[in-house]
């Protein structure tokens, strides 16, 4: 009866035991046999029973680097033999160098090409399915092996009947229900795990896998990727007047959730690249100016290519530089985007304060750290790379140190900055994969004064201040209805009070023209200071030279100081 009872219980958490079963028995090959039998794991599914031949992930005669090592490569082949959802795992895994050991990170990035490829005539029955009408009617020609390989899609080299070269991009089939079953497994696992480690309960493997969970479930949309395309094109054209980046064209007549096909961009990956010799020194140039575009698109734009690795980011025959794989993009809302300049803008000028603040004001904390000894230790955390070239600087080791800062004082980063932070570090990567030399914070620089300015004009000081009328106009109509709802909730419960005060009348009306009059002072305050804004910048020697909505603004702000004095006569 126990072992009927079990089995309902997991197959309501988990609706593929057979999946389940087969996950665990991989990992116990590959040396986690120990976690799965103290995690109780084990004794989860009924009748199972660990394979007879296992790997143990012993610690005697190895150094602490080389048990990470060793660690990582288990964990790789695991993710490899476990298939396409594990291996994007794996490659989200290989982005965290915040939380995860330099040698495991290094064996996950071995993850990046190792997705086996799906059979054509199904990828051509996916093609066909999403046309709804035969592939020759629309390609005149396709080629049978993929040019690239993915844990959610596979690529094909195609050409349109006007001539036109073409990538088309197909999902594998079921994939959807596949990371559904492994993440609802996966979730179950970590949670056992995380029971018995404090080490896998620091790392917060849980939220992390959920967050890769929402982030897949975007990429599985390849209509999502089409307009990250077309949007990330088009912030392009409006600042690259000399077309240094190619970002594909996208076919939307063609194109569907399951199928995206796009123009084909002729190059070479910058991965196959060694030497700056090698991919030629006119390129010098384009990929400076490329870089700083990416870090405008990053600062100014609020959105950006977070994935691009030496593979998405290649030179065209052309001379060009060409980007691809739209499926993982960042966005930042304005006022991170602002937070994010102010904070590389404190890193360049050596304000170390205002740093401080600024990691405070988007980070996740429950008590205020100790100020000053935060301010030292993100000092001595950040300094030694600053003014130091790609070369010179690793900047992956600058950014956990970073973190590492961060962790120590309770304070964590939203999501979103590990995917600026992970941006950066791919670019870093390319730039040192040729042996490229360029100061990424001189980079930086050239755009932060400017972008500075824009966040402290006159537009949006007059934007915020709108907003700070609206928000005082919704306070003071909306603190009565307030007040009105909690004296029905107390009479409701039979909560009653008498108040016997002489001249109630004349009491209750002083109170009344008392918050109105508060109420209205404040909406005149913020009358004269949105005024003040539009003569700011102005040489004024006459009354005529005043723009008019500064009179406007003066003028209301005069009549409700009239209303006010009125009141406080009667």
């Amino acid at each position: 009866m126990d072992i009927i009872k079990t089995g309902i219980g997991i197959s309501r958490t988990i609706k593929n035991v057979s999946r389940f079963r087969e996950i665990l028995n991989v990992l116990s090959r590959h040396g986690f046999a120990e976690f799965i039998i103290k995690s109780g794991l084990d004794k989860v599914i009924p009748g199972f029973v660990l394979p007879s031949r296992v790997s143990e992930l012993k610690s005697e005669d190895l150094s602490k680097e080389e048990w990470w090592q060793h660690f990582g490569e288990q964990l790789r082949k695991s993710f490899e033999e476990l298939g396409p959802s594990f291996i994007k795992l794996g490659q989200l895994l290989a982005t965290r160098e915040d939380l995860l050991e330099p040698s495991v990170i290094k064996e996950l990035k071995l993850l990046q090409n190792q997705v086996k490829g799906i059979p054509f005539e199904v990828a051509k029955k996916v093609i066909e399915d999403n046309l709804g009408k035969k592939i020759s009617d629309v390609f005149s020609s396709i080629e049978e092996d993929p040019i690239g390989t993915a844990s959610i899609g596979v690529v094909y080299k195609a050409e349109l009947h006007n001539g036109q070269k073409v990538v088309v991009k197909v999902r594998r089939p079921n994939i959807s229900k596949l990371i559904l079953t492994d993440f609802e497994i996966l979730i179950y696992i970590v949670n056992k795990m995380e029971r018995v480690s404090s080490d896998l309960r620091f790392l917060g493997l849980s939220k992390m896998i959920s967050d890769f969970f929402k982030s897949t479930q975007v990429e599985l949309n390849f209509l999502i990727e089409a307009q990250n395309c077309e949007r990330l094109r088009k912030n392009l054209e409006r600042i690259d007047t000399d077309r240094y980046l190619i970002v594909p064209k996208v076919y939307r007549e063609y194109s569907t959730q399951e199928m995206l096909v796009l123009e084909f961009l002729d190059g070479r990956p910058f991965n196959q690249f060694s030497s700056l010799e090698d991919i030629g020194s006119d390129m010098v140039e384009k990929l400076e100016k490329s870089i700083q575009l990416f870090t405008h698109t990053l600062l100014a734009d609020g959105f950006f290519h977070a994935d691009l690795h030496g593979g998405n980011f290649f030179v065209m025959k052309d001379r060009k530089i060409g980007i691809i794989d739209f499926g993982l993009m960042g966005t930042l809302s304005k006022k991170n985007r602002a937070n994010l300049i102010a904070i590389l803008y404190s890193i360049l000028t050596y304000n170390f304060d205002n740093l401080v603040y600024e990691f405070l004001d988007v980070a996740e904390y429950e008590s205020v750290p100790d100020h000053e000894e935060l301010i030292r230790d993100i000092k001595d955390a950040v300094s030694p790379y600053i003014g130091l070239s790609v070369k010179e600087t690793n900047m992956t080791e600058l950014v956990r140190n970073l973190i590492r800062t961060l962790g120590k004082h309770e304070l964590y980063l939203p999501r979103e900055w590990f995917i600026i932070f992970r941006a950066l570090m791919t670019l870093d990567g390319v730039g040192k994969s040729i042996g490229y030399d360029i100061n990424i914070f001189k980079v930086l620089e050239k755009d932060l004064p400017g972008l500075m300015s824009e966040l402290l004009s006159q537009k949006n000081a007059q934007e915020e201040l709108m907003w700070v009328a609206k928000d005082v106009i919704n306070s003071i109509r909306i603190v009565p209805k307030h007040l009105k709802w909690f004296l029905k909730e107390v009479s409701r419960n039979n909560y009653s009070f008498e108040l016997r005060i002489r001249d109630l009348d004349s009491v209750s009306k002083s109170i009344n023209r008392s918050f109105y009059s508060l109420g209205l002072s404040l909406l005149a305050c913020v009358f004269i200071l949105c005024g003040t804004v539009f003569v700011r910048n102005i040489q004024v020697t006459a009354l005529s030279d005043v723009p008019l909505l500064s009179w406007i603004f003066w003028g209301l702000a005069t009549y409700l100081m009239v209303r006010i004095a009125l009141l406080r006569k009667y």
